[in-house]
């Protein structure tokens, strides 16, 4: 198989796609550092430049229509009668170009006689609250309706059969996955109507039903993990210090908040800095994340963003606007072991739909585990059959350059702006933060 990837950022795709045999055809980015990550790692594959080219590419037979459509556009706020009518909402533009993208893969494939493509897109968890029902417009549009589908809520899981497309779509956490980060985010798979998206997107549950049964608790502990449900490195159990050699390391977290593109220029302002969940304690001192542990965090090789003159903002932008590798590659593996399944029958038949037409079928699920009318357990959850936990001591660089370091006024601004706004910080954290910074007084 192959694949196109549109948005492409600095490839999380392709690593969690080639060791599976599936192989990018096409890049398209227009940012001038992850560009030049591309070049540097896959420069036989063309970067297409603007996404915007490409339905007339495909369509002009000047590049492949491939098996697997991926990418993860901006989706704020835009118009399907807009687009429909040629008046493109600049704000939506490129995810309404993507439908675009795949209209014409499928016209081109559909013409050579092969099967009409797989579309994955990703984007954050939010675009299910966009209070311009974005989610609802962009699926709509994918699904090959004419109309938006309102609806009050979006739930984190769910199917539509529509007229030219089924869709299936989770929310999955890279926690799960067996990266030490808390990052939630949404997964549409998009198939032709001969497949049911649902069988790749969600999983069979079979023994370890009891087990998912308790997820919710899960959740719900939101600084620390239920030790009672599921098994994990001993390591991981109340342990916050850790020696190497001579290096005294602790951690604030088990595992790390969502890693964000502006990590390099506000580190200071967000909930990390009271939390201490992206932050790291080595012989005492305080001190951000550098690159490639960000990179660790992630999934990516040591140094994917070391570049010839590369800043370390711009290593934390692309690394923090990527995918966590683990998660695509398992939604890799989910597309191939479709193969193995029983097609022909979907899991959720018999099941009463939130909403029906003429043209489409609509299914939400709010819980963690769908039981069908044939008594099977569907997991919808967040996180996959086969729960993987990572340690974030393995992400450690002890080779930490000097400017990493939180100054002692920059501990005393952090201190100070925790008393004004009253914010509870991590106590452990706190207790460096003083005494990073009595030089200030």
């Amino acid at each position: 198989m192959n694949f196109g990837s549109v948005c492409s950022g600095i490839e999380a795709a392709s690593l969690a796609f080639n060791p599976l045999n599936i192989e990018a055809t096409w890049f398209s980015e227009i940012e001038d550092f992850p560009s030049k990550v591309l070049k540097h790692h896959y420069s036989s594959i063309p970067n297409l430049g603007d996404m915007n080219d490409l339905p007339e590419l495909i369509l002009n037979e000047s590049i492949e229509a491939p098996d697997i459509l991926c990418g993860g556009t901006p989706c704020q706020a835009f118009s399907l009668a807009g687009w429909q009518q040629g008046l493109i909402d600049s704000r939506g533009q490129l995810t309404l170009k993507f439908i675009e993208v795949a209209d014409a893969i499928d016209k081109m494939r559909i013409k050579n006689k092969k099967q009409p493509s797989i579309i994955l897109w990703e984007n954050v968890e939010g675009v299910l609250r966009d209070k311009t029902n974005a989610f609802g417009i962009f699926i709509a549009g994918l699904s090959g309706l004419g109309e938006e589908i309102k609806i009050k809520r979006w739930s984190t899981s769910g199917v539509l059969f529509g007229p030219k497309r089924n869709i299936a779509w989770r929310v999955l956490d890279a926690k799960y996955f067996g990266l030490p980060q808390q990052r939630r985010r949404l997964f549409v798979i998009a198939t032709p109507k001969n497949i049911n998206p649902e069988k790749i997107i969600f999983e069979q549950l079979m023994e370890n039903y009891e087990t998912f049964s308790n997820l919710e608790k899960l959740y719900k502990n939101k600084n620390t993990l239920d030790k009672n449900l599921f098994t994990q490195p001993e390591s991981l159990k109340n342990e916050r210090v850790r020696h190497f050699n001579d290096h005294k390391i602790e951690i604030f977290r088990e595992y790390t908040d969502c890693l964000y593109s502006a990590y390099g220029t506000k580190w200071n302002g967000n909930a990390a800095a009271y939390n201490g969940s992206l932050y790291i304690s080595q012989n005492d001192k305080i001190r951000r994340l550098t690159p490639i542990e960000c990179e660790r965090l992630m999934g990516f090789p040591d140094n994917y963003t070391l570049l010839d003159k590369a800043t370390d903002t711009a290593r934390f932008k692309a690394i923090g606007n990527s995918w966590a590798i683990p998660v695509v590659q398992w939604i890799a593996k989910q597309i191939q072991h479709y193969k193995k399944l029983n097609k022909s029958v979907t899991w959720i038949d018999g099941l009463l739909p939130y909403e029906e037409t003429d043209l489409y079928k609509l299914y939400l699920f709010p819980k963690d585990i769908i039981k069908t009318t044939k008594g099977e357990n569907i997991n919808v959850s967040p996180a996959s059959n086969n729960i993987k936990l990572g340690n974030i001591f393995d992400i450690v660089h002890l080779s930490a350059p000097d400017k990493f370091y939180i100054s002692a006024k920059a501990s005393h601004g952090i201190l100070r702006r925790k008393t004004t706004r009253n914010i509870n910080m991590n106590p452990s954290l706190e207790e460096l933060f003083m005494k990073n910074c009595i030089a200030v007084f």
